[in-house]
């Protein structure tokens, strides 16, 4: 449990299964108020419902399309506009494992949507206020992907580089104001995601060894939500190698080479 979340609230993107649930059920555990986003409403409400009753908390569903900057302006001006989030955890996100010459266009127009900028557009809309109470955490999901790119991953990669790149220019922008911003940087999640990225179920069987349980990486989010941490790394090995990747591109590159192409 975090004591900080106690009476906050708290706004979760791909609330829905995955990653996004586990977090919304640490949060809910923490005594925080919750807000829930994802695009399937039937999975929102049931999840509510239960996190209500177990732990007393206020929840509340705003079913829509990260992608859509439409539905994004309009849930903030009609449903969100009065509202004081404490903590925003931009989760949602989509994949596919694809080279580039088979990945079409609007595959890739739709990572860049939901993974950049339904990010960009949510905070956005969740900084005036957080501004203007001096207080705040942005919590933006992105991944070892965004350190590493191997190959069947470049718009994914490029997308998670996008995010890192644009939390590392934001921490500095609203540092004053007592806003954090952490990027978390996961390997492989066992999580659904993977039923979209990639379809054989091949890539994740063969790095078995290096998937993350979900509940681990919640723990870790939550536990560091309310402090100041720029970012958080898991795992420790895959971490280390994007550490030595920035240092010595090459050498990881062809040292790595049977590793990278297991997708």
């Amino acid at each position: 449990m975090n004591e900080k979340l106690k009476g906050k609230t708290v706004l979760i993107t791909g609330a829905s299964s995955g990653l996004g649930e586990k977090i919304a059920r640490l949060s809910a555990k923490s005594g925080a108020r919750l807000l829930l986003v994802a695009r399937n409403e039937e999975k929102l409400a049931n999840l509510c419902q239960e996190l209500q009753s177990t732990y007393s908390v206020s929840c509340e569903i705003f079913p829509m399309d990260i992608g859509n900057f439409v539905e994004i302006e309009t849930t903030f001006r009609t449903r969100l506009q009065n509202e004081s989030i404490d903590v925003l955890v931009n989760n949602a996100g989509v994949g596919l494992f694809k080279d580039v010459l088979t990945t079409d266009v609007s595959e890739a127009k739709k990572m860049f949507d939901v993974n950049v900028l339904g990010l960009i557009g949510l905070t956005k809309e969740v900084l005036p206020s957080m501004i203007k109470r001096r207080s705040g955490h942005i919590i933006n999901i992105a991944s070892q992907a965004g350190k590493i790119a191997t190959p069947k991953s470049a718009v994914y990669s490029a997308t998670k580089k996008a995010v890192i790149g644009f939390s590392d220019s934001l921490r500095m922008e609203v540092k004053d104001f007592g806003i954090f911003v952490t990027t978390v940087n996961p390997g492989p999640i066992a999580t659904n995601f993977f039923a979209t990225a990639d379809e054989s179920g091949q890539y994740l069987q063969s790095i078995s060894s290096w998937v993350l349980d979900p509940e681990d990486v919640a723990k870790q989010i939550v536990s560091k939500m309310f402090s100041d941490v720029r970012e958080i790394n898991m795992p420790f090995l895959m971490n280390t190698a994007s550490k030595i990747y920035a240092l010595f591109p090459g050498l990881v590159e062809r040292i790595g080479k049977p590793f990278f192409y297991k997708k």
